[in-house]
């Protein structure tokens, strides 16, 4: 069973930068597409970021193009989320997630993280 942690939230001001981290544990997520996405408060989580098996392939919901890039590590078996220029509307928990398939923001998810707080100030 495959479980996911995320990290390195936390607070930061308008323009700053964070980078997230998730990792895996319990089995290997190397052939499993991976993606970030984020809940604000009262609002529906929303898709992110996505990045296939290899890495060679992104997607980026249009709200964060130019601003997030996403990457993984393979031989870490950990996914990172890099966010520049960050906003206050950023603010929400971000959530890692896992499916063999593939990814994108039209896939149901397989494994999820418990999620990690971002929060951006004005």
């Amino acid at each position: 069973q495959v479980q996911l942690v995320e990290s390195g939230g936390g607070l930061v001001q308008a323009g700053g930068s964070l980078r997230l981290s998730c990792a895996a544990s319990g089995g290997t997520v190397r052939n499993y597409g991976m993606a970030w996405f984020r809940q604000a408060p009262g609002k529906e989580r929303e898709f992110v970021s996505g990045i296939n098996w290899s890495g060679d392939s992104t997607y980026y919901a249009d709200s964060v193009k130019g601003g997030f890039t996403i990457s993984r590590d393979n031989a870490k078996n950990t996914l990172f989320l890099q966010m520049n220029s960050l906003k206050p509307e950023d603010t929400a928990v971000y959530y890692c997630a896992a499916e063999r398939r593939g990814t994108g923001p039209k896939y149901e998810y397989t494994y999820w993280g418990q999620g990690t707080q971002v929060t951006v100030s004005s």
